[in-house]
């Protein structure tokens, strides 16, 4: 994805986008993830077409690789 906070720059970034949402409508699981990710498909105006958002990048791609997240370890300990 490109610099989308240039007009001249966002296209490319705007049509990935825009298919992620095409995606979704046709039954796709679409997770947005990281900051800027977000802040992108909101420019877009589709954040809403998406199936989630996470502003959680690295978090996010931690967990979907079945590592450990700290923080949730810390409450799983404590319940």
């Amino acid at each position: 994805m490109g610099v989308f906070e240039f007009d001249k720059f966002a296209a490319g970034t705007f049509a990935v986008a825009s298919c992620l949402a095409d995606l979704t409508s046709k039954g796709a699981i679409t997770i947005i993830g990281g900051g800027d990710s977000v802040a992108a498909v909101e420019k877009a105006n589709l954040a809403d077409k998406m199936s989630h958002i996470s502003t959680g990048g690295g978090a996010s791609l931690e967990l979907l690789e079945g590592k450990e997240l700290p923080g949730v370890n810390a409450i799983e300990e404590r319940s």
